[in-house]
């Protein structure tokens, strides 16, 4: 039964269309359900590159199903094309995405500092292409005994990551901590100056043997971080996450002159036993909630 002609009456209404007299008995093909059930697939796909060649991979198959399955009605050539032009185009899509996700493939050094530092915060390839971008890929090497700084004269002007080897930090001669493959070696230096100061290193860095990094320039890493808020943010992560690791390291390895461990976040360590048997700081009284391992100054009357 053919169905009217809207042209020919301006008063059609839904109860003048013919009503299905007779259910189909037999269900579609399994192509039809296949296809069904991979676009729903693909649409479940997720951002990055990988997410988008799943993305992308699927619909085309999925296309490809529907339009062999509307092949089957020779009188409907356009319900085949219009999902074969489509999947088509699903397939130049994903071939795309995976041409850029070869494009940003990087070497084995800088493929490891992604995945031990940046991939668990969840920085993206692309990103990650910028940060790269940024020291031009160079991975600069240090020979053992050799200075990365020196205290009092070096001047503040980059970020470096160590990638292999060990240097070791002190201050007027006396050993301070280890730098160990992929922490920052001037994360105190960075985060204690403004964009427009500048400073010199309070400490010496020297490598304890050959030793490999990856630097970026000051000046051109404030300009990607004012492009990409986001990346400026990682950054800012990485950086006090790094500076709380090397006062963790500092804080083990402080003793007294009787060989107890002394605790930097107390104001005891800060200015010094001489200077509480002086008077200068008042003496410190533990709480009295023994279940908390907090620590009350108050202060002395002189007075009294």
């Amino acid at each position: 039964m053919d169905p009217p002609s809207l042209s020919g009456s301006a008063n059609y209404s839904v109860s003048d269309h013919p009503l299905c007299s007779e259910w189909q008995e037999a269900p579609e093909g399994a192509v039809f359900h296949l296809a069904h059930i991979l676009l729903v697939l693909g649409f479940m796909g997720g951002s990055g590159f990988y997410g988008l060649l799943y993305m992308f991979s699927f619909l085309a198959l999925g296309f490809l199903c529907c339009s062999l399955h509307a092949w089957s009605e020779p009188c409907a050539p356009d319900a085949s094309a219009w999902p074969c032009a489509l999947s088509v185009l699903c397939v130049a899509q994903a071939l795309h995405v995976a041409h850029r996700a070869r494009s940003v493939a990087f070497g084995g050094e800088l493929q490891e500092l992604y995945a031990r530092m940046f991939n668990k915060l969840g920085v993206s390839l692309t990103h990650y292409g910028e940060i790269v971008a940024c020291c031009e890929g160079q991975i600069q090497t240090t020979e053992k005994d050799h200075f990365f700084a020196i205290e009092g004269k070096t001047p503040i002007d980059k970020l470096s990551v160590l990638l292999s080897g060990r240097v070791r930090v002190s201050v007027n001669g006396e050993f301070l901590h280890y730098i160990h493959p992929f922490q920052f070696l001037d994360s105190p230096e960075w985060d204690s100056l403004r964009p427009s100061e500048d400073g010199v290193f309070q400490v010496t860095l020297r490598a304890d043997s050959q030793c490999r990094y990856v630097t970026w320039r000051r000046k051109k890493l404030y300009l990607l971080f004012a492009q990409h808020r986001y990346i400026a943010r990682i950054f800012a992560l990485l950086v006090r996450n790094d500076i709380a690791d090397k006062l963790f390291s500092l804080n083990t390895a402080a003793l007294d002159g009787r060989g107890f461990r002394y605790d930097l976040r107390l104001p005891s360590f800060c200015h010094g036993p001489h200077l509480e048997r002086t008077g200068a700081v008042p003496p410190l009284r533990p709480s009295r909630n023994r279940n908390k391992s907090v620590v009350i100054t108050k202060p002395v009357d002189s007075k009294s």
